[in-house]
């Protein structure tokens, strides 16, 4: 069954609310289609603990500022679910949850959209899938040798599940140190924490909003073809949000550094010292999900699409949102989010009324 639209927005998180917000101010007809059978993004398959790393003022779509957790600074993942639903239904947005997206083409004259449900003929595509069903893990050497528990980020949900365990945490970002914190504030798991390189926290006083702030300088001076001002990478890696800093406040939450092999029963170090685990997290970050894209031969020489902001450099039709600072500076947060938003949207528009 075909059906007819003006934009078809891919993914119906953060991303794709922001989208068909703006889409709806420029009086564009369009539909939303996301994989998750209820509303909240990828943000209803985080774990139990995880808390956002930004005050409600700095972490809303546009139009619609998140109401405060009472007795939280900064809102837990459940809350922040909660607002997506409100603001879903709150502009009416049109979208088709369980619906999966599997191939985007085009016949010249429209972008073909093939849904399990049958296929959307669109005017334009707005990409707005995210990374979090791309969980990646490096090739380490014995890592199919390791005859214990291996997980991702994405399978994390509570200590609990570790209870009276040996637990290898690996990464040096947000992820891997609020997960290592979560284990050793619970004291029921024995937490080796590995990172790549020494872990480097963010000052106290530093949260998301100075994160957002130094993105969006760092994207205006590029734009104005100043010199590099560094990313927000530059001031840290590691937020030190409630949990991670009682954690390191506590003596509880130091690195190693990343061994050279696993093992069937744990990790070997360069200096031939061992350490036996029951179960390996990796916290080793995401790739764009965007395998949907594949049929539009989009994909430069090493394997990236080349955008201009938001717009495919290769099919003007189509415009990519939400995935890092290459579809628009903190385009994968949540205050990030608008402002490529309404520019996807209102090059577009502008698109289809010429």
């Amino acid at each position: 069954m075909n059906q007819h639209t003006d934009v078809v927005v891919v993914g119906g998180g953060q991303a794709g609310l922001a989208a068909g917000y703006h889409l709806r101010r420029q009086n564009l007809d369009h539909v939303i289609l996301d994989a998750d059978p209820a509303p909240g993004g990828a943000w209803q398959h985080m774990w139990d603990s995880l808390h956002l790393f930004s005050p409600v003022e700095h972490s809303s779509l546009p139009g619609r500022l998140m109401p405060a957790q009472p007795g939280e600074t900064y809102p837990g993942a459940g809350h922040v679910v909660d607002y997506l639903a409100d603001y879903e239904k709150r502009y009416d947005l049109p979208v088709q949850h369980g619906t999966r997206v599997r191939a985007v083409r085009h016949d010249g004259e429209r972008l073909l959209v093939e849904a399990d449900t049958g296929t959307w003929r669109a005017r334009g595509v707005i990409s707005a899938t995210g990374t979090w069903t791309r969980p990646f893990i490096p090739a380490v050497p014995g890592r199919s040798a390791f005859t214990g528990r291996q997980l991702h980020t994405v399978d994390y949900r509570c200590p609990t599940d570790f209870a009276g365990q040996r637990v290898l945490v690996v990464g040096g970002g947000n992820s891997g140190a609020q997960i290592a914190a979560d284990l050793a504030l619970d004291g029921h798991v024995e937490v080796t924490w590995v990172t790549q390189r020494p872990p480097r926290f963010l000052r106290d006083d530093i949260d998301g909003r100075a994160l957002f702030d130094v993105a969006t300088a760092r994207r205006r001076a590029l734009d104005a073809g100043r010199r590099d001002t560094g990313a927000a990478a530059s001031l840290g890696d590691i937020a030190a949000v409630p949990p991670v800093r009682a954690a390191r406040d506590a003596g509880l939450l130091h690195a190693k550094p990343m061994f050279s092999r696993l093992t069937a029963d744990g990790a070997w170090w360069a200096d031939d010292s061992h350490t036996t685990v029951d179960a390996v997290i990796w916290c080793t970050g995401f790739r764009p999900a965007l395998s949907h894209l594949a049929p539009l031969n989009l994909r430069g020489p090493r394997g990236h699409m080349p955008t201009d902001g938001t717009r495919a450099c290769g099919e003007p039709r189509l415009h990519l949102l939400g995935y890092g600072d290459w579809t628009g500076p903190a385009s994968a947060t949540l205050i990030g989010v608008g402002r490529p938003a309404r520019d996807a949207a209102g090059e577009i528009a502008h698109l289809l009324r010429s």
